[in-house]
């Protein structure tokens, strides 16, 4: 029995709370309760939206601390296993962390001709750059993520997160901000992967989904350069809180942009992304140099541009049997957008910058 509750507040109100069985019963507020009493049982409560809560029993916590810059946690649930937690917000499931990170990475990946030189904004938990170094071409990996402690918890509570990618002598791990990183160092890549925290209020990485650093990002890709970012929720009901703004903010930088949207039931909802590429702004003859990504258009990337199996084959190590969800009918289906999200993506008109952020709940 656990004889013990813990509330995770995100600025004011409760993102990410623990919970006596018996309490959650009897409470009918969002507020956890001044004390809790005996109980067979605990739940973890995570707010989806300011009117939409999920409730998952708790099997236990292995791992709960706090870094410089973000409460985390590594819980288990009944429903999805293992999952790591920051500042009350699920980050990744082992029920399914596998749907994120492969989609996350291979679209990007396969879309560029010949990824040599990748690099991975944030990824603590290893598993972007467990699915990066499985492309056969990648000579060189660098992924930047702002917080060693979630690195090392990552390493120790979720091994199979990373699988022992670190091993790897093409990956180099630095630990500081990535958009500093960026602008300190002129080397440029094929790749730029954006696997980083929610654009919250209280956090710092929201300046990475803004016009002022897409726009600088272009200067660190090569010719044909291809640059994917997580979006945020994409499902119905909350699809416009952040992932049609970061597209309409990628189309300054880029005159390419597609999303897509895939299932991740651990995050409560479905999930975006935004894959981007043909810079606006290019430097020298880079403009007349066609690679393959540079001769596929919107409609061709929802298609499926390449035999995307025959691909996967090809320049994935261990080929289809390495992937559990990406395919090229997986592809197929994680472009093919329902016709309201459409719309929205269509309509939207914000455009995020430094002075004016937009912030998911």
């Amino acid at each position: 029995f656990f004889f013990f509750f813990f509330w995770l507040a995100q600025r004011d109100e409760p993102r990410g709370i623990i919970m006596a069985e018996d309490a959650l019963a009897k409470s009918g507020t969002t507020m956890a309760p001044d004390h809790v009493t005996e109980t067979t049982g605990f739940w973890f409560l995570e707010d989806v939206t300011p009117d939409l809560r999920m409730s998952m029993r708790l099997k236990g916590m292995t791992f709960e601390g706090k870094s410089e810059f973000q409460r985390i946690q590594v819980v288990e649930t009944a429903e999805f296993g293992k999952t790591l937690v920051l500042d009350g917000k699920s980050q990744s499931a082992r029920f399914d962390e596998f749907v994120y990170h492969e989609c996350l990475v291979h679209p990007s990946m396969l879309l560029h001709g010949n990824p040599k030189k990748v690099f991975v904004g944030g990824g603590g938990e290893l598993a972007t750059t467990r699915e990066v170094m499985k492309h056969t071409s990648v000579e060189r990996c660098v992924m930047v993520d702002l917080d060693p402690v979630v690195v090392d918890v990552c390493k120790e509570q979720l091994p199979e997160w990373g699988d022992g990618c670190t091993e790897d002598e093409r990956l180099e791990v630095v630990c500081t901000d990535a958009y500093a990183w960026l602008r300190e160092h002129e080397e440029k890549f094929d790749v730029i992967i954006m696997d980083i925290a929610d654009p919250i209020e209280a956090g710092p990485g929201y300046v990475l989904y803004t016009e002022e650093f897409y726009n600088f990002a272009v200067t660190r890709l090569n010719p044909g350069g291809v640059l994917v970012t997580q979006s945020g929720p994409g499902d119905l009901h909350n699809h416009t809180e952040c992932c049609t703004v970061i597209h309409q903010t990628l189309r300054t930088a880029f005159d390419r942009v597609c999303p897509y949207f895939a299932s991740v039931p651990s995050f409560g909802s479905n999930w975006a992304w935004n894959v981007a590429w043909a810079p606006k702004k290019v430097e020298g003859d880079a403009a007349g140099d066609v690679t393959a990504s540079l001769a596929v258009d919107e409609a061709a990337m929802k298609a499926g541009a390449t035999d995307i199996d025959a691909a996967i084959e090809s320049r994935i190590a261990g080929g289809a049997a390495a992937l559990k969800f990406y395919d090229a009918e997986a592809h197929r289906g994680i472009f093919g957008i329902p016709k309201p999200i459409r719309q929205a993506i269509e309509g939207e008109t914000r455009i995020m910058t430094v002075e004016n952020p937009v912030f998911m709940y």
